[in-house]
């Protein structure tokens, strides 16, 4: 349901195409939103980017701010995970491709966007980390490095939009857990796991408070 009193925003969501990107998405057009979604791939709703190119991210957030005059938000979706049981069999190659999709992507999205956040009357910037970023174990070595490093890089944005009406913001949880997943595995209770609908209302929910209350902040959905 749209909030009446929320002024309508552009919102581009990157990592549109999974379930946690629907869920976002589905939750900022239900207040009024104009939402842009972006994935790898082209779908309903969903424009298709290598958001590794970074040449190729900032003709789009061009293309984005000539067609929509404005940026008000960037989620950041972008994920993956790459584990090993004990930390002597971790796999140097996980890093690499975390590095592409967690920070090299962040990286892109991030610089390309700032300028429109920076011009915006209320912007914001998100990203989802992870408990591990500050709880690493033995098994998810680059995969908690890479949620640290992302998570530096996300602060630093928040840096550089002090003093503005915009803010950058860490949304932390364990992991999320979708209607799909439950359904596939039923005996399953994912403790712990926060609902993408709950990750949804959280994203939303950041456009209603002042952006010093949000920017450079980790915000921890898991309690």
């Amino acid at each position: 349901m749209s909030n009446p009193t929320h002024q309508p925003r552009t919102v581009v969501v990157a990592g549109a195409g999974g379930p946690t990107g629907r869920a976002v998405a589905a939750r900022l057009a239900a207040r009024g939103d104009t939402v842009i979604g972006v994935g790898r791939h082209e779908a309903d709703g969903v424009i298709a980017a290598d958001l590794t190119d970074p040449k190729a991210v900032r003709e789009l957030a061009r293309k984005i701010q000539e067609e929509h005059g404005r940026v008000d938000g960037v989620v950041h979706l972008v994920g993956g995970w790459r584990g090993s049981k004990t930390f002597a069999e971790t796999d140097l190659a996980d890093w690499d491709i975390l590095h592409e999709q967690l920070i090299r992507t962040l990286q892109n999205v991030s610089l390309a966007f700032e300028p429109a956040l920076r011009e915006s009357d209320g912007g914001r910037f998100a990203i989802v980390s992870a408990k591990a970023a500050q709880e690493p174990t033995q098994g998810n070595a680059a995969y908690a490095a890479a949620k640290a490093a992302a998570e530096a890089w996300t602060l630093a944005l928040a840096d550089a939009l002090r003093g503005t009406e915009s803010a950058a913001t860490i949304l932390v949880i364990k992991a999320l857990v979708n209607d799909d997943m439950r359904a596939a595995s039923p005996e399953r209770r994912f403790p712990g796991f926060t609902d993408v609908n709950d990750l949804a209302e959280a994203v939303a929910g950041l456009w209603d408070r002042p952006a010093g209350e949000v920017n450079g902040t980790r915000l921890d959905l898991t309690t």
